[in-house]
């Protein structure tokens, strides 16, 4: 006689109904992932490039995003403005702002000069602050792009814009897309790597989450201190080998799970205990810069132990040695709108000192080992700031307002042209004019350099094909090596 129906067996039947004709609608993506979880198998029809193999040759392998959370003043550190100086304490051009909402400050603020002096360095002549002497010597290894702008003023939407390409949490991170395109060289470690420092306004995991892709390819955040990486030693009383028993049969109960359901997000699960598994070795090592040399560790300024942005470029360095594809360091604290909890004296002062010495030793220590070429850099906020003054004209109370309409961001290396500005805004820093590169631009321009073509990057859900750069986006040739 046949087995006689339960309640267990019911709902199982109904979830396994429910699955196929979820299925139905996203077939597309679970086509994609079983790719990557095969290497065998080639996601042809999908047209998303399966683990290591990109679109056509690529001149990038790895990615460092030095992300500098706040909202850095390009006006302060590499756009100066004569037209500022001269105009300085008058009223804003009615014309700039007549169509335009400002995050805090009214439309009848005061033009602003930078208290900084420039300079001009490199074959290109770039402008650069006082406040960054380190980067005025690499000027011949950075791309400068001036015309940079963006569409969020705030720092949320702004910040997960630029990770993301949509101002509205749940879409994936750059890096996720990264991940779930080409994946890590190593086996031991994740492809997509989050470090963290500073202080200021909060980041929510919205910027490195996979959005709508499996979640093995979500950032994985590693800590300066304590545990690298949370949950991944084992518990107390638990040695190696009984974890690794522990896991197995896991394993197994998940894997028959899947059988029934053929939910991608049970294998998903599966390797992210997995991965979790052999990062207990790896990690370790790699976070562990004491084995530095005495003059790499004073090149970077780093204090082995402690948590700082020197010692994440640093990590960065060590990570990308070891084939993790996307590192992104967070460093926040630029959000300066003046008064004591951020203002453009003292605290611009304070991230520069930060993070000018640590950035340009990642530049040349890169350089010095072979990997600049096949590492792309980028050091970017989420926006930039105002030419018109927020506080008071005193030291501790000056600052700027948010500014999207036009900024600067620089990259080195994985095939960017170097020593060239491209771009430029308006006399009073305000408008990107000439050149301008949009964020989803500067994301199709990245894929590119990891041979991906950005148009056919895509993962179908909810009966939408979906990419990073969304509809839009143009490769910026003009600065490719």
């Amino acid at each position: 006689m046949p087995p006689r129906p339960t309640p267990a067996l019911d709902l199982i039947r109904a979830n396994t109904r429910r699955r196929f004709l979820q299925q139905c609608g996203t077939g597309m993506g679970a086509l994609a992932l079983g790719s990557l979880l095969d290497e065998k198998l080639f996601a042809a029809d999908s047209g998303v490039p399966v683990l290591g193999k990109p679109h056509f040759a690529p001149k990038a392998k790895n990615i460092i995003y030095l992300f500098q959370s706040g909202g850095p003043s390009h006006l302060d550190l590499f756009d100066p403005k004569p037209e500022l100086q001269k105009r300085n304490g008058q009223q804003v051009p009615e014309d700039l702002v007549k169509n335009i909402r400002l995050a805090q400050i009214g439309k009848e603020a005061k033009l602003l000069a930078s208290p900084y002096q420039f300079a001009q360095y490199g074959k290109s002549g770039v402008w650069i602050s006082e406040l960054m002497p380190h980067l005025q010597t690499i000027a011949d290894d950075v791309c400068f792009v001036q015309g940079f702008h963006s569409e969020a003023f705030n720092h949320d939407p702004a910040t997960i814009f630029m990770n993301t390409g949509a101002q509205l949490a749940g879409r994936p991170a750059m890096g996720s897309w990264f991940s779930y395109g080409l994946g890590s060289e190593n086996k031991d470690l994740p492809a997509f790597v989050v470090l963290m420092t500073g202080v200021g306004q909060p980041l929510t995991n919205a910027a490195w989450g996979s959005g709508f892709l499996p979640t093995t390819h979500q950032g994985v955040t590693l800590r300066s201190q304590g545990d690298a990486v949370l949950f991944v030693s084992n518990p107390p009383g638990i040695d190696r080998q009984r974890r690794r028993q522990s896991l197995d049969v896991l394993k197994d109960l998940n894997q028959a799970r899947y059988d029934v359901l053929q939910d991608p997000e049970i294998q998903t699960r599966i390797n992210s205990y997995e991965l979790a598994y052999r990062m207990q070795t790896s990690v370790p090592e790699v976070m562990d810069i004491s084995k530095e040399t005495a003059k790499t560790q004073a090149a970077y300024g780093t204090t082995p132990g402690r948590a700082s942005f020197a010692n994440n470029c640093l990590l960065a360095r060590r990570l990308v040695e070891r084939g993790v594809r996307f590192v992104q360091l967070y460093h926040r604290g630029w959000d300066h709108h003046g008064g004591p909890d951020g203002n453009l004296v003292f605290d611009l002062k304070k991230r520069c000192l930060e993070t000018d010495q640590p950035a340009v030793a990642l530049i040349r220590d890169l350089k010095e080992r072979g990997l600049l070429d096949e590492t792309l850099v980028l050091w970017g906020g989420e926006f930039g700031r105002t030419p018109m003054m927020q506080g008071a004209l005193k030291p501790d109370q000056i600052g700027r307002d948010h500014h999207p309409h036009g900024y600067t961001v620089w990259m080195a290396g994985g095939g960017i042209k170097p020593g060239m500005v491209y771009g430029r805004t308006d006399d009073f820093g305000f408008y990107a004019v000439e050149n301008k590169v949009h964020v989803h631009d500067l994301h199709a321009t990245i894929l590119h350099l990891f041979g991906i073509d950005h148009l056919k990057l895509t993962y179908r859900f909810q009966g939408r094909d979906f990419r990073l750069t969304d509809i839009h986006g143009e490769v910026v040739r003009g600065i490719l090596a």
